[in-house]
C-alpha cells in the first residue's frame, strides 16, 4: 500500500473505504503485508463498529486460520466500541456459528472473546 493510499484511508470517515479496499484487494499479492495496517485503520476510523464487524466476518469467511490474529483484534475492538450491542449478535453467529447459544457454556470456558460478547449480550445468562 503506497503512502498516498494510506493517507486517503486514514481520512476514511466510517470504515467503508477501508472495508472496500480489503474486500477488493484480498487476492493482491501484497495484501498480506498490508493487512495489519488496514485492520489498525478500520479500528481507528469506525466509531460504530459496523465495518469492524463486517471485516471480521469477511476475513473469517475467507481464511479463519490465516487471519486469526487480525480477526481477534477486530473482535476485541468491537467489544469495546459496540456498547449498544448493535452488531455483537451478528458477529457471534458469524464467528462461532448460528448455534452459539447452545454451545455457550463450552465457548465461554474456551474463548475469552466469546465470553465477553456473551456476557454483554446476555448479562444474566452467565
Amino acid at each position: 500500500m503506497d503512502s498516498e493510499l494510506k493517507k486517503r484511508l486514514e481520512k476514511d470517515e466510517n470504515g467503508l473505504l477501508t472495508y472496500e479496499y480489503i474486500a477488493n484487494n484480498i487476492n493482491n499479492p501484497d495484501f498480506a503485508q498490508d493487512i495489519d495496517d488496514l485492520v489498525d485503520n478500520i479500528i481507528n476510523v469506525d466509531r460504530t463498529g459496523q465495518f469492524v464487524v463486517s471485516t471480521a466476518r469477511y476475513l473469517n469467511a475467507i481464511d479463519k486460520e490465516g487471519f486469526a490474529q487480525q480477526i481477534d483484534r477486530l473482535i476485541k475492538a468491537e467489544i469495546t466500541v459496540d456498547r449498544e450491542r448493535a452488531y455483537l449478535g451478528v458477529l457471534a453467529a458469524s464467528i462461532w456459528g448460528d448455534d452459539y447459544k447452545e454451545r455457550a457454556e463450552s465457548l465461554v470456558a474456551s474463548d475469552d472473546n466469546f465470553r465477553r460478547i456473551y456476557k454483554r449480550l446476555y448479562p444474566i445468562g452467565i
